[in-house]
C-alpha cells in the first residue's frame, strides 16, 4: 500500500466526498486530519489573477496565447511558463487553470485569443512547453477544455458531433501531447461530444486515464457538474466551484445506496491527494508578495511580445523605420493610446501597468521627435468605466471612486477606495453574505463639454444618479446563465446627459445583490463624439511616418460569445484607407486576438500583427518599428481575405448540434482542400531578413513507428541577422486512406547572419505518418510513398523530397 493509499483508507466517505466537491469559488476544502490545506486555483493562461477579481491585486500580464504560439518558440514559452509558476507561488496558487488547447476551428471563435492555433501539432508542442515551464516551478498546469470546446455559442450545452478518427487525430492530439509531457491536471469542458456531456463522458476514462496513462486530476469547468450519478461514476475527479450541490451529501447518498462504487470515489480522492502532494498543499502557502516590476521581468515580457508579433507585409522595406529621418510621426487609431493588452472574460488580470503603442514610441524616440495622436474613429458601444484621472472619491477627495457594500437597512458593511469604476468583487475577504446592495460613486469632472453617455453595468435592481437626478431606475434581468456574462460582463444601461467641461457632478451607480447573478457593478462615462476621422487624416498628411493601430474590442472578441463577422469594428477600415491615400509611409498595427479581414492590405506598405501583446506590448512595438528587434512571429492560424472563402466558418449549433463535418480538414488543411487562396497562410511571417531555401534531405526509407529527421538547407540573403521558422509538411499523393492535402509534420527555427548558409534539422515524430484506424481501434502506418515539403508557410513550400514508409 502506497502512502497515498494509506491516506485514502484513513478517511470516511463523507471526508472523501468533501475533498472532491470543492470548498469555495477558487479553492478546495482543507482536511485537518491529514494536515492538508486547500488547493488554491486561479485563471488564467497569460497571468495569475489569484482568487479575487481585484484591481489592487495586480499581476504580470503576458502576451495572448495566440501570440505565444505565433513565436513557434518552445524554449521561450517554457520560460514564460516558469514565470507564471513564480507568480502563482507568490499568490499562494497551486493550480493554474491553463493552458487552453482547443483549436481555432473557425476564425469566428470569440475566445481564440486564449487558444494557441488551428493546428494540432503546433498546439501540442507549444502547450507541452507551457506545461513543462509551469510545472518546473511546482505549480500544476491544467490542460483545458477537454474536448471539442472550440466555439462559444451555446458553449454550456452544445453537442459537438465529431467522427472518431477526427477526434483522435485533430482535437484529442494536443491533449495527448501534454499528457505525454506530464501535465498534472485536465479540465473537462462544458459541452457535449457525440451526445455525452463532457462531465460524464467516457472519453475521460478512455483514452485519457486508460491508453494515455494520465495519473493526474480531472477537474470540471466551473459549474459543469450538473448532476450526481453521471459525473460521480465517470472520470471527473473534482467538481468546481464548491460546495457543489450535486455532489457533497447527494454523492454520499448515491454511494451509500450502491449507485456508485466507493472504489470510484477512492480513485478520485487518490488523484486529488496526488495532486495536492505535487503542488505542496500539505505545506503552508507563502503570503502573497508584491508584483515584480524589475527590468529583467519586463524585458522578458517585452521580448515575448516581439517574438510573437507577425510582420504580414513589408513592401519596399518600409520597416524598420529609420529614426534619423523621423521628425514628425502620426500615431493614429482607437487602439493607439489605449491598446488592448489582453482578451476579455475569466482570464482577465489587473496588470500593474500597461505600455500603450503611443507611450512605447514616446519612450523610445528622442524628445525632439514630435508624436501626434488622434483615435480617428470610435469602436466601442459598451460603457467605459470611470478612471481615477477624471474623478475623485466623494468621501476622501482623493483621485478615484468610493465603493460601498450595504445591508438590508442600508447600513455599511464594507467600504473601499477604488481607482476604476469597474468592481467585480470586494478587494478584501470581508464577510459580505448579508450584503444586499453594491454602490459605486464619484465626483466626476468632465474634461470636455457636451452630451456625455453615462452608464451602469450590472444586474438586479439598478440605479444610476447624477447629483440628485435619477437617470436609470429599473430591474435588469439576466439574459444568460453563462458565468462570464454574469460575473464579468453583464448587461448595461446608458443615458445621455449634457455636462459642461470642468464642471463637477456626483455620479452614483447601485445594484442589488442576488447570489446567482454575481456582484459585478460598473459606473461608466463616455465623452461626446466628434468628426475625428478627417482630423486624423490631416495629421497623417504631413507626417514622416504614420502608425495606425486598429483592433477588436471586448464586445467583439471575448469569452462567452462568438464573433458576428470578421470585420474590424467601427469605421477602422475607412480610417486606414483614408490615411494610406495621403501618406505612403503608413504602417498598420493590428491589435486583435484572432483573424480579422484586412481589405486595405494592398494599399499600405507595412502590416504588423501584435495580437494582444500583454503589459509590455507598446515597448515591444517600438523596438520592432525602429529595428531594435525583429518581428519573430509566424501565423498560427490562416488569415482569410474574405469571409466567403473561409472553409469552416460556422460556430452556431443547429438544434443544439454543431457538426464538425469538415473532418480532418481544419485550418490550412481546409483551405488546401477547397483551393481558395487566403490573405495569409498558416506559418507566414516575414521578419527583417530574406531567406533562400536550397535543399531538403530525408531518409529514403522510414521504419514504421519510428521518428526520422529531415534536413533543410537555407541561406539568409538579407542585410541583417534574422530568424527563420523552417516548416516541414507531409503529403500522400496516392492513398487508400482519406487524408488532408498536406499536414504539418515538424518545424525548427534557425538564426543566421547575412549570407550565412545553415542546415536545419527538423525531427518528425512517428505519429506524423500514422492515421487512426477505426476498425482496429489503433494507430496504423499505411505502407508506401510519402512526400516531404519544406518552406516558410503552408502555402509556400519550394522544396520537396519523396520517401517510403
Amino acid at each position: 500500500m502506497t502512502a497515498i493509499d494509506r491516506l485514502v483508507a484513513s478517511l470516511d466517505l463523507k471526508q472523501k466526498v468533501r475533498l472532491i466537491s470543492g470548498g469555495g469559488t477558487f479553492r478546495t476544502s482543507a482536511e485537518p486530519d491529514l494536515g492538508l490545506g486547500p488547493v488554491v486555483t486561479s485563471d488564467g493562461p497569460v497571468g495569475v489573477r489569484g482568487e479575487r477579481w481585484d484591481e489592487t491585486d495586480t499581476a504580470l500580464l503576458l502576451p495572448s496565447a495566440t501570440s505565444l504560439a505565433a513565436s513557434w518558440d518552445e524554449r521561450l514559452v517554457a520560460e514564460l511558463g516558469a514565470l507564471l509558476a513564480a507568480e502563482a507561488t507568490r499568490k499562494g496558487v497551486h493550480l493554474l487553470l491553463a493552458p487552453t488547447l482547443n483549436l481555432h476551428r473557425s476564425p469566428l471563435g470569440g475566445r481564440h485569443f486564449e487558444c494557441f492555433s488551428e493546428d494540432p501539432l503546433l498546439t501540442g508542442r507549444i502547450g507541452a512547453a507551457y506545461v513543462r515551464g509551469v510545472q518546473s516551478g511546482g505549480v500544476a498546469a491544467t490542460a483545458k477544455h477537454y474536448v471539442a470546446n472550440d466555439s462559444e455559442t451555446e458553449r454550456l450545452t452544445l453537442d459537438a458531433r465529431v467522427d472518431e478518427r477526427t477526434l483522435r487525430e485533430v482535437y484529442l492530439a494536443p491533449f495527448e501531447a501534454v499528457v505525454e509531457a506530464g501535465v498534472w491536471a485536465v479540465m473537462s469542458a462544458y459541452n457535449r461530444v457525440n451526445g455525452a456531456s463532457m462531465s460524464e463522458s467516457p472519453l475521460l476514462t478512455e483514452p485519457l486515464k486508460g491508453a494515455w496513462g494520465f495519473d493526474g486530476l480531472v477537474v470540471s469547468d466551473w459549474g459543469a457538474v450538473r448532476s450526481t450519478e453521471g459525473p460521480g461514476a465517470a472520470g471527473i475527479d473534482l467538481a468546481m466551484p464548491g460546495p457543489n450541490e450535486h455532489w457533497g451529501e447527494r454523492l454520499v447518498a448515491a454511494v451509500e445506496a450502491g449507485l456508485i462504487p466507493e472504489s470510484v470515489i477512492d480513485d478520485k480522492v487518490r488523484r486529488y491527494l496526488r495532486l495536492a502532494h505535487r503542488v505542496g498543499a500539505f505545506d503552508p502557502s507563502p503570503a502573497p508578495g508584491p508584483t515584480p516590476t524589475d527590468p529583467a521581468v519586463r524585458g522578458l515580457l517585452r521580448r515575448a511580445a516581439g517574438a510573437g508579433s507577425v510582420l504580414l507585409r513589408n513592401e519596399g522595406g518600409l520597416l524598420p523605420l529609420d529614426p534619423a529621418r523621423l521628425r514628425r510621426i502620426a500615431v493614429l487609431g482607437p487602439n493607439a493610446a489605449t491598446a488592448r493588452a489582453q482578451g476579455g472574460g475569466s482570464a482577465e488580470v489587473f496588470p500593474v501597468a500597461t505600455v500603450s503603442p503611443l507611450a512605447g514610441l514616446r519612450a523610445a524616440l528622442p524628445p525632439d521627435v514630435e508624436l501626434l495622436h488622434l483615435p480617428g474613429v470610435r469602436t466601442g458601444t459598451r460603457p467605459t468605466p470611470l478612471e481615477a484621472a477624471d474623478c475623485r472619491n466623494p468621501r476622501t477627495g482623493e483621485p478615484g471612486l468610493l465603493v460601498r457594500y450595504l445591508d438590508a437597512e442600508n447600513g455599511e458593511l464594507h467600504t473601499e477606495h477604488r481607482l476604476s469604476g469597474r468592481v467585480l468583487e470586494p478587494s478584501v475577504g470581508t464577510d459580505l453574505t448579508t450584503a444586499e446592495t453594491v454602490e459605486v460613486s464619484a465626483v466626476f469632472r468632465p474634461p470636455v463639454g457636451g452630451h456625455w453617455r453615462l452608464g451602469v453595468i450590472g444586474l438586479g435592481q439598478i440605479l444610476l444618479r447624477a447629483d440628485d437626478r435619477v437617470l436609470v431606475d429599473e430591474y435588469v434581468a439576466p439574459e444568460s446563465d453563462d458565468p462570464t456574462y454574469l460575473h464579468v460582463s453583464p448587461s448595461y444601461r446608458q443615458v445621455e446627459l449634457e455636462l459642461p467641461a470642468g464642471g463637477e457632478v456626483t455620479l452614483l451607480a447601485r445594484r442589488t445583490v442576488e447570489a446567482a447573478h454575481g456582484r459585478a457593478l460598473s459606473l461608466a462615462a463616455d465623452p461626446p463624439g466628434g468628426p475625428e476621422l478627417a482630423a486624423a487624416v490631416e495629421l497623417a498628411r504631413d507626417a514622416d511616418a504614420v502608425v495606425v493601430v486598429v483592433g477588436t474590442t471586448t464586445e467583439y472578441e471575448s469569452e462567452g460569445f462568438d464573433r458576428p463577422d470578421l470585420r474590424l469594428p467601427g469605421e477602422q477600415d475607412a480610417l486606414v484607407s483614408a490615411v494610406a491615400a495621403v501618406n505612403p509611409a503608413t504602417v498598420v498595427v493590428v491589435n486583435s486576438g484572432g483573424p480579422v479581414l484586412l481589405p486595405w492590405r494592398g494599399q499600405v506598405p507595412a502590416v504588423l500583427l501584435s495580437w494582444f501583446p500583454g503589459q509590455e506590448g507598446g515597448a515591444a512595438l517600438a523596438e520592432l518599428l525602429l529595428g531594435r528587434a525583429e518581428p519573430g512571429g509566424r501565423l498560427p492560424t490562416t488569415w482569410p481575405g474574405t469571409e466567403q472563402d473561409v472553409p469552416v466558418l460556422d460556430t452556431r449549433p443547429v438544434d443544439g448540434v454543431l457538426d464538425y463535418r469538415e473532418g480532418l480538414d481544419v485550418g490550412h488543411r481546409g483551405w488546401l482542400r477547397t483551393g481558395a487562396e487566403p490573405a495569409y497562410w498558416f506559418g507566414h511571417g516575414l521578419g527583417y531578413g530574406s531567406w533562400e531555401y536550397l535543399g531538403l534531405e530525408v531518409p529514403q526509407q522510414v521504419a514504421p513507428g519510428q521518428p526520422f529527421t529531415a534536413r533543410v538547407t537555407v541561406r539568409n540573403t538579407g542585410a541583417r541577422a534574422s530568424r527563420e521558422v523552417v516548416q516541414l509538411y507531409l503529403a500522400r499523393p496516392a492513398s487508400a486512406v482519406a487524408r488532408p492535402v498536406r499536414w504539418l509534420a515538424g518545424f525548427a527555427a534557425v538564426t543566421a547572419t547575412p549570407g550565412e548558409r545553415v542546415e536545419v534539422a527538423v525531427r518528425v515524430a512517428p505519429r506524423a505518418l500514422q492515421h487512426w484506424s477505426v476498425p482496429d481501434g489503433g494507430w496504423r502506418t499505411e505502407p508506401g510513398g510519402f512526400t516531404a515539403l519544406a518552406g516558410p508557410s503552408a502555402g509556400e513550400l519550394p522544396l520537396s523530397a519523396a520517401f517510403t514508409a
